[in-house]
């Protein structure tokens, strides 16, 4: 088995690059996916973001409201600590678990979508990792325009992260986005073929 970490910084277009991977074969296990899964109501995470941040963070409905924390969180580098403190270890925890049900299955590429890869330090678990990209200025918009983030709130998410250029320098492989959707699906179907070619050798 195959175990590729992609990454890349937010609004480089990592989504739709894992859905063409997802469609040739391979297996995805995505922690945005499971920090949404580790926090419905009623979980452990849940109440101690509750006990953390207060009422302000939850919805009518018990929820978290993500944009409310995410203005938390990005207004203090110390609160936004505590709250990876709370989530990363029951994202890693089931993360582990989707990996060993991969691995039993005898799933030949599973690809581990985690945006702070580098800034986690986990590509060491990682057989190898792939980068997403695309230009500043290209990523901004993309968060303001599909996401619906100000301009403002775009650019302290993007600053937030370690620079697309050191994540890029570290990769093995880099995938760029910064073209139209023709342009990404080509690129993106010789980076499959090339990891699939790894896939035999591994």
């Amino acid at each position: 088995m195959l175990h590729v970490g992609l990454t890349g910084n937010v609004g480089a277009g990592k989504s739709t690059v894992v859905s063409l991977f997802a469609g040739w074969g391979a297996t995805v296990i995505d922690t945005d996916v499971l920090a949404r899964e580790v926090v419905q109501p009623g979980s452990p995470a849940l109440e101690r973001i509750h006990e953390t941040f207060g009422d302000d963070v939850l919805s009518e409905d018990g929820t978290i409201d993500r944009a409310a924390l995410r203005r938390i969180v990005f207004a203090d580098p110390e609160l936004r600590w505590k709250l990876e403190d709370i989530l990363h270890p029951a994202i890693r925890t089931r993360y582990g678990e989707l990996l060993a049900e991969a691995e039993a299955r005898g799933d030949r590429i599973v690809i581990g979508v985690v945006p702070l890869l580098y800034e986690s330090d986990m590509e060491s678990r990682f057989d190898l990792v792939l980068v997403v990209d695309a230009p500043l200025e290209v990523r901004v918009q993309r968060l303001v325009s599909k996401r619906g983030l100000s301009p403002e709130e775009a650019r302290a998410v993007a600053d937030s992260q370690m620079a697309a250029a050191e994540k890029r320098e570290r990769a093995d492989l880099v995938l760029d986005n910064d073209s139209d959707i023709t342009t990404l699906e080509r690129r993106a179907w010789e980076t499959w073929k090339e990891i699939e070619k790894l896939s035999q050798a591994a």
